[in-house]
């Protein structure tokens, strides 16, 4: 019975040193979200590889049309960016596997920290953001999103149908 109490003791003390540090990681303050989208710095691919790890197309399924369910691997080293990008039109989850990189977002007045073992829910009308690796290591993303193909099935792979980060951001 001790031991329970001192368990539940210890676990609701480190839960409230957690919270108190990190209670937003990966999160916008509440404070700093905002209610219109603000312009986000446009910055280019620094240091960054991606690796397309699988596609499903959905075209046919519920008449979804020509969509893909998109899969992919990203390594972004320390010092590395991911180019400011829009999610108006390309719902996505990415989880951050290792590392810690730093989100600069249109809805949140300040940069937001992320952690691994953090998911990211992107989408929605206004929303642009860009990523630093602000951490000593480099950071690994899961990234999994919804995006057109073209009709001879060419996979996806612009931030933008068909344009590379390097071509519309010239870097």
């Amino acid at each position: 019975m001790r031991s329970t109490s001192l368990f539940l003791g210890m676990s609701l003390g480190l839960t409230a040193v957690f919270a108190a540090t990190g209670a937003h990681a990966g999160k916008c303050p509440p404070e700093h979200v905002l209610t219109e989208p603000r312009d986000v710095e446009r910055v280019g691919t620094k240091w960054l590889t991606r690796e397309i790890t699988a596609n499903v197309k959905l075209a046919g399924w519920r008449d979804i049309g020509d969509f893909m369910l998109r899969q992919r691997r990203l390594e972004l080293a320390p010092g590395g960016t991911v180019p400011t990008h829009s999610h108006a039109d390309r719902p996505a989850i990415v989880f951050l596997a290792k590392g810690t990189v730093t989100e600069h977002n249109s809805f949140c007045a300040v940069p937001i920290i992320h952690h691994a073992g953090t998911p990211s829910e992107e989408f929605g009308v206004g929303f642009t953001h860009w990523w630093e690796n602000t951490g000593a290591e480099t950071a690994t993303f899961i990234s999994t999103d919804v995006v057109p193909f073209a009709a001879d099935g060419t996979p996806y792979y612009g931030w933008e149908r068909g344009v590379s980060p390097e071509e519309q951001y010239g870097q």
